[in-house]
């Protein structure tokens, strides 16, 4: 299949809806990267497929039963083309609101439907090992090695990070785009910065808050305002990276005996999981979660359903 680092030619309309999706609907750089992409590969596949100028308008919804096809025989899953259809039907939205075309040409068009996936999670247990894990790497003997030395304030601080994903199930963005304004600890809240700017309060616990304090107490300057919660390093005000929030929680599941392959979303899911297993409504996870349609929150009911039903069968004498 052709690929985007290939030549194109150059779309006023995708460059303005790219700008859109960065700043007037706060995308995450993940949600931008995969409409830039999908985006870029229809353009491609056009330009080989049909001809080199592409005119938004003037497609219909051959053109796109032609390339649903083209994807199928590309050997790509049903999640993966369903998401590059959702980037097409998100920038025809666009398209829309601003005159360039009358309506959509995919309106209607039928997509193979995604399989059911369950969302993973840790147990309690597991989550607990996990928690315990930045603070057992200064627990290890101390070798001569030309290595770094570890940091004791940077295990504190990835305590602290571990805490909060899990007291207030952040997305990553969100945990990395916390600033010191948005923690209420008299009130133990904190305010949250979603998907497309919506924000949010939710509770944080005093096991979490203490963790940041203990990690703000290892710092040169106590973080004020708008400065960051977590630092990428102790003597920088640069806030954590994804990048690095993933490489350190790659070490942190290998320390506690877990797939270190587990993403930081995992632990959002474990979030999820647990309060619906403790009791929790759903409608109260959806907010907690931040979640725009209740459909979504509603996949971690069935693996609590799944639980009770193994519970049950285990457990009854007449199962």
């Amino acid at each position: 299949m052709p690929t985007s680092e290939q030549s194109v030619v150059s779309d006023p309309w995708m460059a303005k809806f790219f700008v859109h999706l960065a700043t007037d609907r706060g995308a995450s750089i993940y949600t931008q990267r995969n409409y830039r992409q999908a985006l870029t590969e229809f353009q491609v596949w056009h330009g080989a497929e049909r001809q080199p100028q592409l005119q938004w308008e003037k497609l219909e919804r051959d053109d796109f039963r032609n390339y649903l096809r083209f994807l199928g025989r590309q050997q790509l899953g049903r999640a993966a083309i369903a998401l590059r259809f959702s980037a097409l039907r998100t920038f025809y939205k666009y398209l829309i609101r601003h005159g360039a075309v009358a309506s959509s040409p995919m309106k209607n068009l039928s997509l193979p439907k995604p399989a059911k996936r369950l969302p993973k999670f840790l147990t309690v247990q597991q989550m607990k090992d996990l928690l315990e894990a930045p603070l057992k790497r200064l627990d290890r003997p101390k070798r001569k090695s030309a290595g770094r030395p570890i940091s004791v304030a940077a295990c504190h601080r990835d305590v602290a990070i571990l805490e909060t994903i899990y007291s207030c199930g952040l997305r990553v963005s969100e945990l990395c785009g916390l600033r010191a304004a948005d923690l209420d600890v008299p009130e133990q809240l904190v305010s949250v910065r979603g998907k497309g700017k919506k924000e949010r309060r939710v509770p944080i616990s005093r096991t979490a808050l203490a963790a940041i304090e203990r990690y703000w107490g290892m710092l040169a300057k106590r973080p004020e305002g708008q400065s960051p919660v977590f630092l990428s390093q102790t003597k920088k005000a640069s806030p954590l990276s994804h990048v690095m929030l993933q490489t350190r929680l790659k070490t942190y599941l290998a320390l506690a005996g877990l797939d270190p392959s587990l993403t930081p979303h995992k632990l959002r899911h474990s979030y999820a999981t647990h309060l619906l297993d403790a009791g929790a409504d759903l409608r109260s996870v959806q907010e907690l979660l931040g979640h725009a349609h209740l459909v979504t929150t509603q996949a971690y009911t069935h693996v609590t359903t799944d639980r009770l039903k193994k519970a049950y069968e285990q457990a009854h004498p007449r199962a």
